[in-house]
This record gives C-alpha cells, structure tokens and sequence, in this order.
C-alpha cells in the first residue's frame, strides 16, 4: 500500500494544547507571571507600610494631643463668699489713762513728809508731799533784806533829786549836777524793781515746798520716801499721777476700713479677766494718717470708769462695728499669693481657661479666711493652693469641684 506523503508547510507547526494534561509541559513559570507575582507582592509591601505609617501618624498625633494635655495644669477654683455690709471688727486695743504726768521736785532739799501712796485718789491741789528747803528759805531772808536797803536807797536818792532840782531853780547848782542826782534817783529805782521781783521769785519758788496734785486721779508710782534728798531739775521722778475717768483706748483699725470709722461710732470692751462683762465705749478721734509699718489707722475710743474697775495699762478687745461702703467678700489663706513688687494676688481662672493675676485689698485675718475688700467679684473663679511660679496667660484645666488638683504651673 502507498503511503501519501504529506508536505508540511515550515511556518505551519502544531498547535500547543490550551490545557495542559497531568504530567504535560514544563515546570518553570513565566515571564508575566513571574512580574505579576511580584507586583502583587509589591502591592501588599506598599499596603501595610502605608498601614504602618498611617497608625504611626495616630499614635504621634495622639502622643501630642497627650502632652499637651498634660502640659496643661488641673487646677480647683472656689467662688469668694460674700460678708455682711456691716461689719464687726475685733481688735486688739491698749487701755491708757485720760491723763498721766510723772511729777518732779522744783526745789532741792529733802523729803519731810510724804500724805499718799500708789492707790491714794487725790483731787485736784491736795498735797501729796512736802520739801523742807532752808537754802531757799535763808535766800528769801536775804532778798527780802536787800529789798528794805533798796528802798531806802531810793527815799535817799528821790529826796536829794528833789532838792537839788528846787536849788537849780535859783542857779544855786549847775545842771550837771542836776542831772546826776536826777539820774542817781532813777537808778535807785531800778535796783528797787530787781529787788522785788527777786523776792517775788524766792516767794514762788517755796510753793513748791509742797508738792500738790495738778489733776484729779491716782497715784500710780512712788519714788521717793521720808529723808531723801531732792534734787531740782534733775530726771528722777518723785510720783506718777494718772487720771483714771474716763480711759482712753487706743486700737490700730485697718487701712481698708480708715474711711469707714467716724467719731460717736459705737465700741464694746471685753477684758479676759472679766470674762462676760461689756463695757460700752465711743469713738472720739482718730489720728487722721495710716502707719506706714503697720498700715493702720490710730483711732481713740474713750470709756468711762466712775467705779475705778478699769485699770490703765490693760489689755483689751475692742468690738467695733462699721457699715461697709463696699461689698466685701472672703476667701480661704490657701488662695493668696504674697509677692514684693505686687503685693497681695489671687489667680483667677478666666472663661477662656487663661489665668489672670488680681492685686487685692485685705481687711480681717479671720484664720482660715480672709476678708478682701477690693479686687474680686463673688463670681470669680479664684485658684486654690496656686504655684508661686503662676504666671498670667497660662492656660489651665478646671477640675471638678469633688476632685482635687495639683498646683498650677507656670508657662516656662
């Protein structure tokens, strides 16, 4: 049997099988496969770093957001409490006699008799001691002599001046001698002035022989006993008399109340040694200008003490009651900034959470408060225990009021 040979064009090959069968074809991948495997790997790389990178971002976006939350302090605020217009102030006040005069010896010489003793109440002019001075006395006797020889100088003197005028008349003497005469009886006039008026000085000098009370009052200090010798002018004081009705009481009121206070206000004295009684007293004066230690205004209240219960020297309270011209209010210690070149401060919390620094004005130390009298409004946010580096404009957080909060700090 022939065979047909069939020719087979060279550009015509088998056609490759579009599946392969088991065991069919070769094991290594293609070209595209291969870059399509790794674009696809590329793609997941490209995918989770911008996974990674997008939750970094977070995590330092919230890290941030985190400190500068914390950098903000957490503070608590109070609102300061408003006091009554009027108000009453308690005072500390020093008791002094109405008058008081340590009293000096005007003459020398020793001391014979003493009548009272610290205690004694005298009246005004009743003797208190007396001074023997025979110095004085033998010098009185003296003036007085000299004053007989000037006297009768001048009878002498007028007497030869009158006749020797008479003989001028008829020329009998010349004017010059005149005139001496006339100016000789002049002369003896003066020394018969000078005369008296030494007498007239010893005679006052001996009133003071007796030392005699100038006021009504107390005696209250006693020096000197029988014998001792007196010395005038000299520092030491003999007796101490003090007008006890009515007492003066001097207290120290407030900078902050000075325009407050006027004369006829009312005051009550307390005394610890006599504890439940009062004592009504009034205002009298003040000193008219504040210590600039102490910032207060010297002010005298008077109480009477017809009795004598009430001793000079005391210490005393004072009750005194004032109608504020303001509208006070009070704060605790723990909000008051000290500072020396703007004194007393409060840091107050603004609405936009900013702090302002507020100079104020203090009145009453109530211990764990403090009255202020100007500087803050009852609606102010007012910091509680605040750092002494708070400075103003620092942004803080208020915490609620059952938390408490950590000093606020400053913006450095």
């Amino acid at each position: 049997m022939n065979t047909v040979e069939t020719e087979v064009s060279p550009d015509i090959r088998p056609a490759r099988p579009l599946h392969k069968t088991p065991g069919q074809g070769t094991n290594q991948p293609s070209g595209r496969g291969l870059f399509i495997a790794m674009c696809c790997l590329g793609a997941l790389f490209a995918v989770l770093f911008a996974v990674v990178a997008w939750f970094r971002t977070q995590a330092s976006a919230a890290l941030e957001v985190e400190t500068k939350e914390n950098a903000i302090s957490t503070v608590s605020v109070i609102h300061p409490q408003r006091t009554p217009a009027q108000v009453e102030l308690e005072l500390p006040g020093d008791v002094q006699a109405f008058e008081e005069s340590p009293l000096y010896a005007r003459v020398s010489g020793y001391l014979t008799n003493w009548v009272t003793d610290i205690g004694a109440r005298v009246r005004e002019g009743d003797l208190i001691a007396e001074i023997d001075t025979p110095e004085i006395d033998q010098e009185l006797n003296q003036t007085r002599a000299a004053l007989a020889q000037a006297e009768a100088n001048l009878a002498i003197a007028k007497s030869s001046a009158e006749r020797w005028q008479n003989l001028r008349k008829s020329d009998s003497v010349s004017q010059q001698d005149t005139d001496e005469k006339v100016a000789t009886w002049k002369a003896r006039e003066a020394d018969l002035n000078a005369a008296k008026a030494n007498v007239q000085r010893l005679t006052e000098l001996t009133r003071f022989k007796k030392l005699v009370a100038p006021f009504p009052g107390i005696i209250t200090v006693r020096n000197v006993d029988i014998g001792t010798l007196i010395t005038a002018g000299s520092s030491r004081e003999m007796f101490r008399l003090a007008k006890i009705d009515p007492l003066r009481v001097y207290i120290g009121l407030p900078q902050a109340y000075s325009q407050e206070v006027e004369p006829g206000d009312e005051a009550v004295l307390e005394f610890s040694e006599m504890p439940g009684r009062k004592f009504p007293g009034k205002v009298v004066r003040t000193a008219g200008a504040i210590d600039p230690i102490s910032r207060t205004l010297l002010t005298e209240v008077q109480v009477p003490n017809h009795d004598g219960k009430l001793f000079a020297g005391a210490h005393v309270t004072v009750r005194i009651k004032l109608t504020s011209g303001g509208v006070p209010v009070t704060v605790p210690v723990n909000t008051l900034l000290f500072r020396d070149e703007q004194g007393v401060q409060v840091g107050i919390v603004e609405a936009d959470n900013t702090v302002r620094l507020a100079r104020v004005t203090m009145g009453r130390d109530y211990g764990t408060t403090v009255e202020i009298v100007h500087g803050l409004a009852e609606t102010d946010n007012v910091i509680v225990n605040p750092s002494d580096s708070l400075a103003p404009g620092v942004k803080v957080r208020v915490a609620p009021a059952d938390k408490p909060a950590a000093p606020a700090k400053s913006s450095k």
